[in-house]
């Protein structure tokens, strides 16, 4: 049997996720049935047959349960790290193989049996994005960011409307303009690449308390949370300097005052297709919408700054001066915001890659020069339309690859049509894996395509001594013998290789624990979807280890 599905995918910061799994996926890992206390006994066992809401029956005996049942029947939940799709693909499921002579004889008289059965009730299997969204808790460290940073606004902006605070309520504008250049700065890749830098080199000393040290790797890894509440803050603050600006249009032209509510539109347009749902079920929406009305508010906020420092209330009449637009402070945020978005976009590179196919599943794409361990980066067909980020492995000499799964329509098309050349940002940008220098030992642990970030921690030399946990399914047949080659060699309590092709699907969370207390780990590092991921982070928080692993805007 088979049945078509819609599989969707989302990405954090170099990191894509499934949101909803797909069956047929050569890299997807699969959970074993649930065997209830009550099912030991003979009889039926009503089985998932799609993920949602269909249902078959199927004879059984404890025998059978015991065995064939196990073995060959569970419910997937892929592990992809780095991939984009947005495309149908046919699901097949297994069947029955193994049968005693009394499961024979009631396999007969199925047909008949079945319209007697009444179905139980499936258990509710866990939307993906409920995991992002909802089973991170109420209180984590990106909620608090961003609550921090909204509270801290509102609080400044009640003293102004109260008249405490004369100099916010003169500046408003200037203050929603230092918002966008706050939420700027904590997505600016080639700032993060300094921040995360420095971290490293301050704080990945042994004499450093191990607390200081998670404590800043949590926060760099929720700076999403400053960058959202900036942006929220910056609609505030916005609104109340168009509220000001209407009471006093005597004072203002009417040019400021439509200039502005452009921007406030669309920076409300950009925060809307930010919002989770939004962002994670329509990802290209969002990433073009927030990309072209930044821009386009970018443009705008230049011509609001000259307007209003130009214009002079008595005569009504704009006097436009060099002098005058130099000596605004709003001048100077919005130079810097044009700075660290420009940039990026000034290394934008076309260059050469070799892609290899070593299945028809996967590509590995090759470029030129040496990158350091814990790095990503985002390629493109074409860049104003699409990027996607991937873990980049390097020996840190002189060449480094992505590893891409051939699921959506670039991936496929790098196995079906290789291209000579690509587009790149030739700053990379740093992101959770990269911290592990700050750290003496860690275990770092991957599922599926996971392992292409931290496969560069064997190949180079890193301060951190790492033990490498990695889960997937198929190594050889999907992945190629090179990358097999890279996880090899090494002793086999350093480098742990379980493919659930050959051996099943184990619980990943308890490997991660026992390998974290033989290896001595000071901290787990996981990249896996964010049911994997809430799952090894929370086993070893439990075990009272420190633990990290990708976040919905991580």
């Amino acid at each position: 049997m088979a049945e078509k599905k819609v599989a969707r995918f989302s990405s954090c910061r170099g990191v894509t996720f499934e949101i909803n799994p797909n069956k047929a996926s050569p890299f997807a890992i699969n959970d074993p049935p649930q065997v209830q206390p009550d099912q030991e006994k003979e009889g039926w066992v009503w089985l998932p047959w799609t993920q949602r809401s269909s249902f078959r029956v199927f004879p059984t005996s404890s025998s059978l349960r015991r065995g064939s049942l196990r073995r060959t029947l569970s419910r997937p939940s892929s592990h992809f790290c780095d991939l984009d799709i947005d495309e149908d693909e046919n699901i097949n499921y297994e069947s029955f193989e193994e049968y005693d002579d009394g499961d024979v004889e009631k396999q007969k008289s199925f047909d008949g049996v079945v319209a007697k059965q009444e179905p139980k009730v499936p258990r509710q299997k866990e939307s993906r994005l409920s995991i992002i969204l909802l089973d991170q808790g109420l209180f984590t460290v990106y909620k608090r960011l961003f609550v921090v940073c909204l509270m801290l606004n509102l609080l400044f902006l009640g003293l102004a409307a109260a008249g405490h605070f004369p100099y916010a309520r003169r500046n408003a504008a200037l203050f929603s303009i230092a918002n966008i250049f706050a939420l700027t700065l904590c997505r600016s890749e080639a700032s993060l690449r300094v921040v995360f830098w420095l971290a490293v080199k301050v704080l990945g000393r042994p004499w450093v308390p191990l607390g200081l040290r998670t404590a800043t790797t949590s926060f760099l890894q929720c700076l999403g949370g400053i960058h959202s509440g900036c942006g929220v803050s910056s609609i505030i603050w916005l609104i109340y300097a168009l509220v000001l600006a209407l009471e006093d249009r005597k004072n203002t032209s009417p040019e400021i005052i439509g200039v502005a509510s452009a921007i406030l539109s669309l920076i409300c347009l950009s925060s809307l297709t930010a919002f989770p749902l939004v962002r994670h079920l329509h990802h290209n929406i969002f990433e073009r919408t927030h990309r072209f009305a930044g821009w386009t508010s970018l443009i705008l906020v230049w011509v609001f700054i000259i307007l209003k420092a130009c214009y002079e209330p008595i005569p009504k009449a704009y006097d436009f001066s060099a002098s005058k637009i130099a000596g605004k402070q709003e001048f100077w945020f919005t130079l810097a915001i044009s700075i660290l978005i420009v940039l990026p976009w000034a290394s934008l590179r076309r260059v050469p890659v070799r892609v290899s196919a070593p299945s028809g599943h996967a590509s590995i794409i090759k470029f030129q020069g040496g990158v350091p361990a814990g790095i990503l980066g985002r390629i493109s067909p074409s860049p104003l339309s699409e990027w996607h980020p991937f873990g980049i492995i390097s020996d840190g000499k002189e060449e480094h690859m992505m590893l891409a799964g051939a699921v959506g329509d670039f991936t496929k098309s790098l196995v079906s049509d290789p291209p000579s050349y690509l587009w790149v940002r030739s700053v990379h940008f740093a992101g959770l894996p990269y911290l592990t220098n700050m750290y003496e030992k860690v275990v770092l642990v991957a599922t599926g395509s996971g392992i292409c970030v931290f496969l560069s921690f064997l190949l180079q030399p890193s301060r951190a001594d790492v033990c490498l946990l990695w889960v997937a399914k198929g190594i050889e047949e999907n992945f190629g013998k090179e990358i097999q080659e890279m996880a090899s060699g090494f002793p086999k309590e350093k480098v742990i290789v379980h493919d659930t092709a050959v051996s099943g699907r184990p619980n990943v969370a308890e490997m991660s624990v026992d390998a974290a207390k033989r290896w001595n780990a000071q901290v787990v590092i996981v990249t896996s979807n964010p049911e994997g991921s809430r799952d090894v982070v929370d086993a070893c928080k439990a075990s009272g280890i420190a633990a990290f692993g990708p976040i919905w805007d991580s």
